[in-house]
């Protein structure tokens, strides 16, 4: 989805143009001095205090100075595009009207003003209305789509089914048009009562085009309709197919359990879009689920809100409203949105769990314990329940209470199936951390056995293997296997760099762990490892320097204890220590390698204030792939890799990753026969 995340950056370009003209009125105010609570009785004051609020997420405040501010300057436009956002993104619609109907004219911003006006046409039933508004001035590609299929809504409602149709069938645009063009073409044609045609369509969107171009969530959306209206058809051998491809495609349907359970009990399933306004509900939905595989959760919030003014009781909306404030690490925010989900929802149970996993990250182990063993005892052979509780456990350390809840859950498991590997390596974590290996062992194995070549097994089970010092040559092999299949996993690929450490081979533990840093810059433990590499090869000041920069990480107090001892005095010397090498066969560090490492270094230390260098910003996507070359990719390559050799610079991957919308922005998607488009120009 390259160009759609090309338009958001045009979006967002439209809300930096706006605060830059904003910022230019100020400019002739004086700032007030921030002392303590910011001064609102001015203009510039008011502005910077809902600019500051607004920053931390908290809109009610930012509206609440952003109004103080207009009170000041009640014709600034450029303040009332602000604050319109800002009531939208509150999910105020009702309060951002005024300010839509006085900016209808305005073509920078009529994509919000515009948009919200015909959203209220829609409540209030007035289609003719809602169409006109969808006439927008300026247009990007993704403001077309959404106007021109909530124009086809609105036609349905006025009746004119063919009409509806014909308006998508005449809408060009890029190749990523095609699913939303025929999702809603689908939902159109069911609407209109038109099921075999309607069937055929649908089967196309799930069955061919979204598998290989959305995100999970979006797919796991479309895939739920789907079945939604093969049920309400009385189909449920269909729809619990349906059901069962999406979750073996990896589809984001985490409510599959419970539309399962209706189903088998003889229950229908009601379709989704009950009117046209649903159905430009929908739309907004899709691109804010979308968009959110992208960043940009800003303007996400801004169509998931306009789509729950339209269906404020959509919780497939609330959930994603929910994603955004988790992103955001607001986790009471997400708590009270998944506490408006009703107990009867097919998503209340996954609401349960959330509730409880943002308990966790606010810190209220105690209260997050208590929900989560609430929830399990509603089912206890719901396999979810104890991963959540686990994780809670696991969090705070409590590695005991985690192994002995998932020998709980495995006693409710009459025959071991794919989906549940999951509790097994979990189970086999909570004994290694309380180093018992003979009970952790197994449970790894058997993960394996559930779900063969699954990366995250592969890299624990091997590197405990590894740390251990046995089965040196097997450890290897699986670690080795699980960066190749996930050769863009930071964590895996440190310990492919760790283990090569350990093993007291430098040289390829520095290419490793370089690439790890590289993939995860932001992660204290890979700066740390590779700050220990560097030193143990002579890179002394390198070495020193990679410390300092864990330090302004941020890490937990054991390591940032440990840091600091080696920013003070180094690595201890080996002093011909003993390691073994991949094949397990035992070998002494050199004499010349011994003295080395023992030698005090003569280089400074890095400043821990030293800041971390600034990535390479990539060019412009669109710019990027003008007269790009195609690239076959080949077993055990990497993005990482691939801009090597073919750029001559591992971190321009990112450049590829942005030209492949294929990839969906997750360079782990990468395997063996991928065509990918590489920048032009090469090297």
């Amino acid at each position: 989805m390259r160009r759609m995340k090309a338009t958001l950056r045009t979006t967002a370009a439209l809300a930096v143009f706006m605060t830059m003209s904003l910022e230019a009125g100020i400019a002739k105010e004086t700032t007030p001095a921030v002392t303590g609570a910011v001064p609102t009785k001015t203009f510039s004051g008011a502005y910077l205090a809902g600019r500051a609020a607004e920053f931390d997420n908290d809109l009610n405040s930012a509206v609440t100075y952003y109004e103080r501010a207009l009170a000041f300057d009640p014709d600034n436009t450029d303040l009332q595009q602000t604050l319109l956002l800002t009531l939208i993104s509150q999910g105020d619609l009702d309060k951002a009207l005024p300010f839509a109907e006085k900016l209808q004219a305005v073509p920078e911003v009529e994509r919000f003003s515009r948009l919200a006006l015909a959203v209220d046409s829609f409540r209030d039933k007035d289609f003719p209305a809602a169409e006109r508004w969808l006439n927008l001035v300026l247009e990007s590609d993704l403001d077309r789509l959404i106007t021109s299929i909530m124009t086809s809504w609105a036609k349905v409602g006025q009746g004119d089914v063919d009409a509806a149709l014909a308006n998508l069938d005449d809408l060009d645009g890029p190749d990523w048009y095609e699913l939303f063009k025929g999702y809603h073409h689908a939902l159109i044609l069911a609407y209109g009562g038109r099921d075999e045609d309607a069937d055929a369509a649908f089967e196309e969107v799930v069955g061919t085009l979204a598998p290989r171009s959305v995100a999970p969530d979006t797919f796991g959306r479309l895939a739920e309709v789907y079945a939604s209206y093969l049920s309400s058809r009385g189909e449920t051998e269909r729809a619990l197919a349906v059901l069962s491809q999406a979750e073996q495609s990896g589809g984001g349907i985490v409510t599959i359990p419970e539309l399962r359970a209706k189903l088998e009990a003889g229950e229908k399933l009601a379709p989704v879009v009950k009117d046209p306004s649903d159905g430009a509900a929908e739309i907004l939905l899709n691109i804010g689920t979308e968009l959110a595989s992208g960043g940009g959760d800003a303007f996400v919030r801004l169509y998931l809100q306009l789509g729950r003014a339209l269906r404020p009781r959509s919780d497939a909306i609330l959930v994603q409203l929910a994603h955004v404030a988790e992103r955001q690490q607001d986790g009471e925010e997400a708590i009270a949105i998944y506490r408006q989900i009703e107990d009867d929802s097919p998503w209340a149970r996954f609401a349960a769990f959330q509730i409880g996993l943002n308990l966790a990250d606010l810190k209220r182990n105690e209260e997050a314990i208590a929900h989560l063993k609430k929830v399990l005892d509603a089912d206890p052979k719901d396999m979810r329940a104890y991963l959540a509780l686990g994780g809670v456990y696991s969090s705070e350390k409590n590695y005991r209470a985690a192994a002995e809840l998932y020998d709980r859950a495995v006693e409710q498991i009459a025959e071991p199936a794919r989906e549940h590997w999951n509790i097994f390596y979990q189970r086999g974590i909570a004994y290694e951390r309380l180093k018992e290996w003979p009970k952790a062992e197994p449970n790894f194995k058997t993960a394996l056995e559930l779900y063969p070549d699954h990366p995250q097994v592969l890299n624990y089970l091997g590197y405990s293997w590894i740390d251990m010092n046995m089965n040196l040559e097997e450890g290897m092999d699986l670690i080795r296997k699980a960066v190749e299949l996930r050769p863009s996993d930071g964590y895996i690929v440190d310990s492919l760099g760790w283990a090569y450490y350990r093993l007291g081979q430098y040289d390829e533990a520095v290419t490793q762990l370089e690439r790890a840093v590289s993939l995860r810059p932001e992660d204290a433990v890979l700066n740390d490892h590779l700050g220990d590499v560097y030193w143990r090869v002579g890179r002394r000041l390198e070495a020193r320097y990679q410390w300092a920069q864990v330090k302004d990480l941020e890490p937990e107090p054991d390591l940032l204890a440990q840091v600091e001892e080696k920013l003070e005095n180094g690595l201890p010397p080996e002093d011909g220590k003993k390691v073994a090498d991949a094949a397990g066969t035992p070998r002494v560090l050199s004499e010349e390698a011994s003295a080395q490492a023992a030698q005090k270094p003569e280089e400074p230390a890095a400043k821990p204030d030293t800041p971390a260098a600034a990535p390479e910003e990539a060019p412009a996507a669109d710019a990027a792939a003008a007269n790009g070359e195609t690239y076959k990719v080949k077993p055990g390559q990497s993005l990482w890799s691939i801009a090597v050799e073919e750029l001559g610079d591992g971190k321009r991957f990112r450049e590829i990753l942005d030209l492949n919308p294929v990839l969906k922005g997750d360079p782990n998607r990468i395997r063996p026969g991928l065509e990918l488009t590489l920048p032009a120009g090469g090297r």
